[in-house]
């Protein structure tokens, strides 16, 4: 048997399952940090979090229906017409109607990447192909292989911009590009934006400012990774093709959002002293991690986009279990990347987090 597939399969989320495998008592598992799940180190905003303890009240209320106050405020945050917004129960929900709402016959999915497109895909019935980003452009998109290679029946596209788990992205400019080509061929775009706040430059990755040249394309973006909050479940997506978003909201149940997670967001997108917060530690962080490993010989650091890093491991026998092994024993879960399909080659991803926490890891990877 491949020794890759000897190994547990654990995720971003899976502490329970890692703790109980290793036999690590419950009393300790809240202090294990969290390098695998690329959430916001700072946790949930405390003005929000205050503000939102004092509403509680809400709850006793259904939403608007129609969002108007949230959709004004995603549409102030985006610049952007809030007509053009559609808000659900986290992206995830909005990845599901959109694809089931498209009927694709054959889409191509960009990869290594998210593995739940994948599924959402093949419940629909049709067809997946993929195109792999090659790991010797450093998991950077050629647009004349990528055009040239696209089949002729292809009828969706779906991106990860910045990608999970590469933290490549592709820039506004080649955005363009790309939805240019797709739309002379009648192929409609995804662009899932779960990372693109984290980038070093918004604007240069974002695919929104193009939303309005382009009817061919919806932008989905959530909470859960830069505001930390995931477990409030509130995505939203972006795109001025108008039959296609009032065919979403006829096929999306009534108040998908809920009051607690409308009101929350409104705060979140006006909160700009967590978001500058955020994005001068992540910034720095990054960069001071990335330069690090980038001297250590046993590996191999590609430039992130997003809020973590994906390393390829160099030194010969060393597999991406033995380091996620020896981070666990020292409570610390990076991500194995071996479970990401087409991910050829021994590599590990871990998010940003606190810089002592990052100190502790980089300290680990040196003794490597």
């Amino acid at each position: 048997m491949d020794k890759k597939n000897q190994r547990p399969e654990f995720h971003g989320s899976d502490l329970e399952k890692i703790a109980a495998y290793y036999h690590i008592p419950a009393s300790e598992i809240p202090g294990i940090i969290k390098f695998g799940a690329n959430v916001n180190p700072l946790g949930l905003s405390e003005s929000v979090k205050n503000d939102l303890a004092g509403h509680l009240d809400i709850i006793s209320s259904y939403p608007d229906r129609n969002y108007t106050s949230l959709k004004k405020t995603i549409g102030e945050y985006c610049h952007i017409s809030p007509e053009h917004i559609v808000v659900g129960n986290g992206s995830t929900e909005l990845i599901s109607l959109l694809i089931s709402q498209r009927q694709a016959k054959k889409a191509l999915v960009v990869g290594p990447t998210y593995s739940e497109y994948e599924r959402e895909l093949a419940l629909t019935g049709g067809t997946i192909t993929e195109y792999n980003l090659k790991e010797d452009l450093n998991f950077q998109l050629d647009l004349e292989d990528f055009f040239a290679s696209m089949a002729e029946d292809v009828d969706l596209l779906i991106l990860c911009n910045p990608n999970n788990p590469t933290s490549s992205a592709i820039k506004n400019r080649d955005m363009k590009h790309i939805l240019n080509f797709c739309n002379e061929r009648n192929i409609f775009v995804m662009i899932d934006e779960t990372y693109v706040e984290f980038a070093p430059d918004i604007a240069e990755i974002t695919a929104i400012s193009l939303t309005d040249e382009f009817d061919n394309v919806m932008v989905i973006r959530g909470v859960s990774k830069f505001y930390a909050a995931p477990g409030l479940r509130f995505g939203y997506g972006i795109t001025s093709n108008h039959d296609f978003l009032e065919a979403l909201l006829i096929h999306q149940n009534p108040w998908s959002l809920n009051s607690v997670a409308a009101y929350a967001g409104e705060r979140m997108f006006k909160d700009n002293t967590y978001q500058q917060t955020t994005r001068q530690l992540i910034c720095s962080e990054r960069d001071r991690m990335y330069t690090a490993i980038q001297n250590m010989p046993s590996f191999k650091a590609y430039k992130p986009y997003a809020n973590f890093i994906l390393v390829r491991i160099l030194k010969e026998n060393l597999t991406s279990f033995d380091i996620f092994e020896a981070a666990i024993k020292e409570r610390m879960m990076i991500r194995d990347c071996s479970s990401f399909k087409s991910l050829d080659g021994e590599y590990i991803r871990f998010c940003i987090m606190n810089p002592e926490d990052n100190t502790h890891l980089l300290k680990l990877l040196e003794q490597f």
